[in-house]
């Protein structure tokens, strides 16, 4: 059963796994239909198909979120086969850390690129979706690291890009009925930082332990909790509240 007045059509990209799983999975339990997009389409199975099974409805999506043409491509699939799209996540992101002596012009290039300019160009193929509505939600996923994180150059630059990006867009955009807002979230346990984990060599186990000794609530976060500042975001109950940051961290962070 729906927590809103009506069904919307939503998309979530970097939803194959993790916290854009998490929202999607969310997003449809409050009856909306929702496009899975991700990197690859086999990757969506998961996602749709547990969707699916729940009674929802929702198909998945291959697309490069930096590359316009792709971007365009996905909204004109979700249009034709959910509907106009009027909620819009832009969760998908990649980590290739490093000290700035040793990132490469390549690392930078593509976290910028996947995490702002593809923030940009899906917030533009949809947004004439949502002004013909008169109504729309765009949430987009921040980093705590926006405050600055040692190894991350190119994460924090294009996570307090994306702060600077939703409350420009929240101006330009509140005048035709969409909020935009963005989450930031803290030491979320994800499959993502299992990779960092590796690359430090020590268990998963280990460095979320390690972690949740500095969160003042004394644990790492999960993806539901990402998911459900993105049910309020989206909900109609928001809609006075339109370009703000929400850190989800487990304690003060801004």
């Amino acid at each position: 059963m729906s927590d809103d007045a009506e069904t919307r059509t939503a998309i979530v990209t970097g939803a194959a796994r993790g916290i854009g799983a998490a929202i999607a999975l969310r997003l449809a339990r409050s009856g909306h239909r929702v496009a899975v997009v991700d990197l690859h389409a086999h990757e969506t199975v998961g996602t749709v198909d547990e969707i699916v099974a729940a009674g929802g409805q929702a198909i998945g999506i291959g697309a490069d979120v930096a590359s316009t043409d792709d971007a365009e491509n996905a909204v004109s699939r979700v249009v034709e086969e959910l509907g106009a799209p009027t909620i819009l996540i832009n969760n998908a992101g990649i980590l290739r850390d490093n000290l700035l002596f040793r990132m490469s012009d390549a690392d930078w290039d593509a976290v910028i690129g996947v995490h702002l300019r593809g923030a940009f160009v899906m917030s533009r193929a949809v947004q004439s979706h949502q002004v013909s509505a008169g109504w729309g939600r765009t949430v987009n996923l921040s980093s705590t690291s926006a405050l600055g994180n040692r190894g991350q150059a190119n994460y924090a630059a294009a996570k307090a890009g994306v702060q600077g990006f939703t409350k420009t867009l929240a101006i330009e955009l509140g005048p035709f009925g969409v909020t935009v807002n963005a989450i930031a979230p803290g030491f979320i346990a994800t499959d993502m930082l299992r990779e960092t984990a590796e690359r430090i060599g020590v268990t998963f186990e280990d460095f979320l332990a390690g972690a949740a000794k500095d969160i003042p609530v004394g644990r790492t976060g999960l993806p539901a909790d990402i998911a459900a500042a993105a049910a309020f975001f989206v909900s109609e109950e928001a809609s006075f509240v339109s370009g703000q940051v929400l850190y989800v961290a487990g304690g003060p962070k801004a």
